[in-house]
């Protein structure tokens, strides 16, 4: 590889954790208290609300049902309306938050009710609001199995964003398709994928060591 193909791949390393980062970020600031939301309003729990967890469950599942590359093109003109444009980095973390914030809803919905119900009658007992039992026992219970939900999730960003590169999404799918794939440089493709498997590894095993180490708190 020549030394514009080295810079290349640099600069996609650099794009790639730009979009993976604001995309998990923004998915995780809307994700989250949807989860929530699915959570207390499901069937027993403190909120519940057959009509809301309807609502909202099936917007969230028809969402997760749709393919990312799909997704891509169908919010090209949202995207231009948000940054003013549709391909590039800074366009690509649109539609990546939009796919990811299904996930992690579901993710953190699923982590959610993994809280032992005598936490709850705990809080109950002691005249705690729902909302408070929400916040200061059942998410703080939760945080372990949150930090691995959040480390699958940041991978699947990860994952989308180089799928990205079909639309000029820049980053290392970019590179792979535009110089490993159109141009035939095998080298390229597979130093692309060997990074982006890489960098994918890293991030489960953060994940993994940050939610032993909470356990153990």
């Amino acid at each position: 590889m020549n030394d514009f193909i080295i810079d290349a791949i640099q600069k996609g390393i650099l794009e790639t954790l730009q979009m993976t980062f604001f995309a998990s970020l923004f998915s995780y600031i809307v994700g989250l208290p949807l989860g929530v939301l699915l959570y207390a309003t499901s069937k027993g729990r403190l909120l519940e609300n057959r009509a809301v967890n309807f609502v909202v469950g099936l917007i969230v599942n028809i969402m997760r049902s749709l393919p990312f590359l799909i997704l891509l093109v169908l919010l090209i003109p949202f995207t231009r309306l948000v940054v003013g444009t549709s391909i590039g980095t800074k366009a690509t973390i649109v539609p990546l938050t939009v796919g990811a914030i299904p996930i992690v809803a579901r993710m953190v919905e699923s982590s959610l009710c993994e809280v032992q119900p005598g936490i709850i009658e705990a809080a109950k007992s002691m005249g705690a609001s729902p909302l408070y039992t929400i916040i200061h026992f059942i998410i703080p219970e939760a945080v372990p199995s949150l930090l691995q939900g959040a480390a699958i999730n940041i991978a699947t960003v990860l994952g989308y964003s180089a799928m990205a590169g079909v639309i000029g999404g820049g980053g290392l799918g970019a590179i792979a398709l535009q110089y490993g794939y159109y141009r035939y440089q095998k080298d390229v493709l597979w130093t692309t994928v060997a990074l982006l498997v890489a960098m994918v590894m890293v991030i489960q095993e953060v994940g993994t060591i940050l939610a032993k180490a909470k356990r153990k708190v």
